[in-house]
């Protein structure tokens, strides 16, 4: 089997809990370090899969591997690669789609709900709703053709699919480890933003355990669904 790639864009944005549940589905997988440098590849054939994770910046910025990126999901997608985004990724997934990237009004940090709004949605195991993680403060238009799958309270437009792809707002890889570094990296972020939306360290680390575990579960039913179409 072809492995699937995951791009990374921030050093303690790594493949979190996808790589565990891709190496217990015995899923060969590698990375691609872009905040390495290490170079975005030409083509998608390689690959069963593609995934990018999230980062700090906006793809609105002006950063030469953004464009290869653009170029590549779609080339992807050409190829029925399944793509799957998680945050920045996701808002790249939408921009390769012909969708826009901007601030969204709130700034959203720490756990929050998300609602299911797309009826006998596949991806969620019949769920309503789940907890899930946030850290954002642009969010996506949903590209023609696209349907919305979720929402929450502070961002309207939380995940969208088209056939095998999946585009997310919200983080769903944590690991109680990333939780932990971003509250650590990302400290003054928290204090200069703290409101409604942006919770503080000490409530993002209340009962992270558990929190964890069952955003683990969520992940895992997520992750199952987009592996049945791997090339």
């Amino acid at each position: 089997m072809k492995p699937v790639v995951i791009f990374r864009h921030a050093k303690t944005e790594g493949a979190g809990f996808l790589g565990e549940f891709l190496d217990a589905s015995a899923i060969p997988w590698e990375i691609v370090k872009v905040d390495r440098a290490e170079a975005v590849p030409h083509s998608a054939s390689p690959y069963s899969g593609l995934v990018f994770m999230g980062g700090p910046m906006s793809v609105n910025d002006d950063l030469p591997w953004i464009s290869h990126s653009l170029r590549l999901i779609r080339d992807a997608m050409d190829r029925d690669i399944p793509v799957l985004g998680h945050c920045l990724g996701g808002q790249l997934m939408a921009k390769a789609l012909g969708g826009t990237v901007g601030r969204n009004e709130f700034r959203e940090i720490g756990w929050g709900r998300v609602d299911v709004v797309e009826a006998d949605c596949p991806w969620f195991g019949g769920l309503d709703s789940f907890e899930a993680f946030h850290w954002h403060g642009e969010t996506f238009s949903i590209p023609s053709g696209a349907k919305r799958l979720l929402s929450s309270r502070w961002c309207e437009n939380q995940a969208f699919a088209v056939g095998p792809h999946l585009g997310l707002q919200c983080h769903v890889e944590m690991t109680s480890e990333m939780v932990e570094a971003w509250c650590l990296h990302g400290a003054a972020e928290i204090e200069a933003h703290l409101s409604e939306s942006v919770q503080g360290a000490e409530s993002i680390r209340e009962g992270l355990g558990e929190r964890v575990v069952n955003l683990n579960r969520i992940a895992a039913t997520i992750y199952g669904a987009w592996i049945k179409n791997l090339a």
